[in-house]
């Protein structure tokens, strides 16, 4: 029997990759359309998805759904997960989940009494040489792991970004936008838990035009191991070049036997070992990882995966943190 699924938001453009999945997934049927700021939506963009609500809480009591994906702004996310949640409805939302501590202490003791599954799309698990990269780390070809350095800088591109970016309390900062993503991962590949935030700040570098948002954002975090954990995940990409920055999702990875680097454009891992004197290029394997949508769905019916409601919760909480730590510095 197929899931049914509802949409509500559609306030960046991250939720139509979603929507699209959903459309090629046989094991799911959308049954509903949401969104309450028609004159802010990102809806005109894509015609052919037919609106079907205008009332968030309205399709919650009528639509025939099992799942509801939000894709609204940042700092209205949490809300729409609540009372999802609290209708008995199964969630998965773009990143980030939600803005604020206080609202995901309440989706996690809502999804712990529901039993309902909630689901992120951290998009980078199915990325080939990040894979890859797992194998290597987790097969112990790199030894201990001691440190990571990492890039995840994104072009602004203010023109086409969504307004609601720039005005205040909708977007809840810039670490909490983009680095959700190496929270997931860095865990996911090495084995290891984030166990605490030496610093972290954000500041404004290049969008003078614009007082309440910094577009700029770097931290530090150690592992569970002592390992450390450099990051940098402004928006200082050149909009002329866009995603195609070498240093986007980029990841320097040491360990007492060597260490990788790959980032999720190229066709392979490039390692230098202890035990060879030349770079080794390593390919993917054949077949593709697990991507969030089947991690979710399989959370729903029970199955072992890798991406839990847990995870997704513990990503989203570190994250946050990790942006109060900036907004506190």
């Amino acid at each position: 029997m197929k899931l049914k699924i509802a949409f509500a938001g559609f306030r960046h453009g991250h939720i139509f990759s979603l929507y699209d999945k959903v459309l090629r997934n046989p094991a799911l049927e959308l049954t509903a359309v949401c969104e309450e700021d028609e004159t802010a939506s990102l809806l005109p963009t894509r015609p052919d998805i037919k609106l079907t609500d205008r009332d968030f809480d309205e399709m919650l009591r009528h639509a025939d759904c099992d799942i509801v994906a939000i894709g609204d702004y940042y700092a209205k996310r949490g809300s729409l997960a609540v009372r999802a949640l609290k209708a008995g409805k199964h969630v998965i939302a773009d990143k980030p989940l939600c803005t604020s501590l206080a609202e995901l202490d309440e989706i996690g003791h809502l999804a712990e009494t529901s039993g309902c599954k909630v689901g992120c799309m951290y998009e980078l698990r199915s990325v080939p040489n990040f894979a890859t990269a797992r194998e290597l780390i987790r097969g112990g070809t790199l030894g201990k792991i001691t440190q990571i350095q990492f890039g995840g800088q994104h072009p602004l591109m203010r023109g086409s970004r969504p307004a609601w970016y720039f005005e205040p309390g909708k977007h809840g900062g810039t670490i909490n936008d983009i680095a959700s993503h190496a929270v997931d991962i860095i865990p996911w590949l090495t084995g290891l838990e984030i166990s605490g935030t030496v610093a972290a700040r954000t500041w404004q570098a290049f969008d003078s035009g614009c007082d309440c948002f910094n577009d700029a954002a770097q931290f530090m975090l150690t592992l569970s191991n002592g390992c450390g954990v450099l990051g940098d995940v402004s928006y200082s990409a050149p909009d002329s070049i866009g995603f195609s920055m070498p240093t986007y999702w980029r990841f320097d990875i040491w360990g007492t036997g060597g260490m990788i680097e790959f980032n999720c454009s190229d066709k392979h891992v490039k390692a230098y070992l202890k035990s060879r004197k030349d770079v080794t290029l390593i390919a993917p394997p054949a077949q593709a990882p697990m991507d969030y949508l089947e991690s979710f769905l399989r959370d729903i019916a029970g199955d072992p995966v890798d991406l839990t409601t847990q995870v997704v919760l513990q990503s989203t909480r570190r994250t946050l943190e990790i942006q109060k730590a900036a907004d506190c510095a």
